[in-house]
């Protein structure tokens, strides 16, 4: 069989979609961020408008110092997995930090947010006899590998439809474990999810809630709890997941929640058990960095002011994007192949870097560029972006959103 053969053909057809994804060889510069070199194609130095180190936490002083010296102390991983010969003070210390924060009594640190999430829903789902998860439509990929992968038995109700939820909730007894699970800011639409209302239908029912929180941790809240924490919520919250690759600037996953949930996790989880701990050195740069956030409003506020200002421009000029409460600017296009052109565009004639989301990623027709403006971007690099948007929605003869 010509396996090559097979292999381009797909590969050709997601090209001629408009679909195939080319990845930018860009280099960060401590110090320079959201500024960072080009290796490919285009200007040698470009800006990144996509990035989901929301708050630019990995070049803040402190968390790179606290790589830099646990490195020199301590070397550079783990050692092996956190069963036999990996755990290390500084991943026992995270993992108090992360308690903490979302008013816990444990947490439990995994090598990433996906793996996180995959671990965690697949050992309740498989774990509890008879459980059935109840998985907002439009809940990441990871969650849904996880709860595949448990086998149990899954309802999939209406995004963000609490009165779907109680629907749905209302067809199982009692006497079934009944895990609600849902995220709280939706990276691809920015959209929030109504938290307290789906908490008070899963009271109502007796089921646990898991909360999905990687894009809200360390941007929302007093301390950088999330939304939940925003809201006054987290105690309502069964497991709150979060990741510490995004507003914290570094690497992992994590859940937090009773100390009997997390170690049945730690105790069954095979995404958790089987792998190697992240290194030592990350987990002391992340503790510095939540712990950084508890307490400083400054990165928040700037970026606020930034989203708010790009969202004001962008209105000003009538470039569709998403109304939403988040930080996530989704600019509407809907159609993958003008996605792709607008993206090059912008890389190679304005210096500009975002990458055009297209299906599968979003539904057909709903192909977008996701901004996310940080406190480190400027007034001028706001201006420069509208002008260029600006520039290309008439080459493309795009429609204007009307005010």
């Amino acid at each position: 069989m010509d396996f090559e053969t097979r292999f381009r053909a797909q590969l050709d057809a997601l090209r001629d979609e408009g679909n195939y994804r080319i990845f930018a060889d860009l280099e960060r510069q401590v110090g320079q961020f959201p500024k960072v070199r080009n290796h490919g194609s285009g200007p040698d130095e470009v800006t990144v408008w996509c990035s989901n180190d929301y708050l630019g936490m990995g070049q803040h002083p402190d968390v790179i110092g606290a790589m830099v010296d646990v490195t020199r102390a301590s070397g550079t991983g783990a050692g092996g997995t956190r069963n036999i010969s990996g755990t290390a003070h500084q991943h026992v210390a995270l993992e108090e930090e992360l308690a903490d924060l979302h008013g816990k009594e444990d947490a439990l640190v995994f090598s990433s947010g996906y793996v996180s999430n995959w671990a965690a829903l697949s050992t309740l789902g498989s774990r509890l006899p008879g459980a059935v998860i109840f998985s907002d439509a439009l809940n990441h990929a990871s969650m849904i590998e996880g709860m595949r992968h448990s086998r149990a038995r899954r309802e999939i109700w209406t995004h963000n439809d609490p009165e779907d939820l109680d629907r749905r909730l209302s067809a199982y007894g009692p006497e079934v474990p009944k895990i609600v699970a849902f995220e709280s800011v939706y990276s691809m639409d920015g959209d929030i999810a109504p938290i307290e209302e789906i908490c008070d239908v899963a009271d109502a029912h007796g089921a646990m809630t898991y909360i999905d929180e990687v894009h809200a941790v360390g941007m929302y809240g007093p301390r950088g709890g999330g939304v939940a924490e925003e809201l006054g919520l987290m105690d309502r919250i069964t497991l709150i997941e979060g990741t510490l690759g995004k507003a914290y600037g570094c690497f992992g996953g994590y859940i937090t929640g009773s100390a009997a949930l997390c170690d049945f996790v730690r105790s069954f989880a095979s995404g958790f058990i089987f792998t190697t701990a992240i290194p030592p050195a990350v987990a002391a740069a992340a503790r510095v960095a939540v712990k950084h956030l508890k307490s400083s409003e400054i990165e928040r506020m700037r970026q606020r002011r930034q989203v708010a200002r790009l969202r004001r421009l962008l209105d000003a000029h009538g470039i569709p994007h998403m109304d939403n409460p988040s930080h996530i600017i989704p600019v509407m296009i809907g159609d993958p192949v003008k996605c792709r052109f607008i993206a090059d565009v912008l890389m190679q004639e304005h210096g500009i870097y975002v990458q055009p989301i297209n299906y599968p990623t979003v539904p057909k027709g709903t192909e977008r560029l996701r901004f996310t403006p940080g406190p480190l971007h400027t007034d001028a690099d706001i201006d420069h972006l509208v002008a260029a948007l600006n520039g290309l929605w008439k080459q493309c003869a795009l429609a204007r959103a009307v005010a």
